[in-house]
């Protein structure tokens, strides 16, 4: 079985990802029950469907497939739960670490979040400069919550 280990952060200072041109993701949940989601997402060229399981602190079940990328566009265009999440996946090297640094856009515009994939629960962390709060446990910044309640309509943000 998969498991996913990730913490998130908001950002501070979202010129990291300056000069980077990153991948354009569009995702859609065909779940959102809390106990598992199924999205399907297309990141450039390829596309993947994911189950993933209830969170339990940063970690969680995971088993992601790919599938043809016409297959995730029907998905995604006629199943997917309203809205389809737009960003741009931008990858920034720090602390020796590999994170992923998702810039929102369409009814989510404006959030910036920082994930970092980790080893263990318990991995040392260095955190960036430019990472600020910290929001793993908080289910408002997860994706497939930002499909219910996108971050524009937040009230406080």
């Amino acid at each position: 079985m998969g498991v996913e280990i990730e913490r998130k952060f908001l950002v501070r200072d979202p010129t990291v990802v300056a000069g980077s041109a990153g991948t354009r993701y569009r995702q859609g949940y065909l779940s959102v029950d809390p106990e598992r989601t199924v999205r399907v997402r297309v990141a450039g060229e390829r596309a993947y469907v994911t189950v993933k399981g209830l969170s339990r602190g940063p970690a969680r079940a995971e088993f992601e497939y790919e599938i043809p990328p016409a297959d995730a566009n029907a998905m995604l265009d006629e199943l997917a739960l309203r809205p389809v999440i737009d960003k741009t996946r931008h990858i920034v090297e720090a602390g020796g670490r590999r994170w992923e640094v998702d810039v929102f856009g369409g009814a989510n515009a404006g959030l910036v979040v920082a994930e970092i994939e980790l080893e263990s629960a318990d991995a040392p962390l260095e955190i960036p400069a430019w990472a600020g709060p910290e929001v793993t446990g908080d289910p408002r910044y997860y994706n497939a919550s930002l499909v219910a309640h996108p971050f524009a309509e937040w009230r406080d943000r």
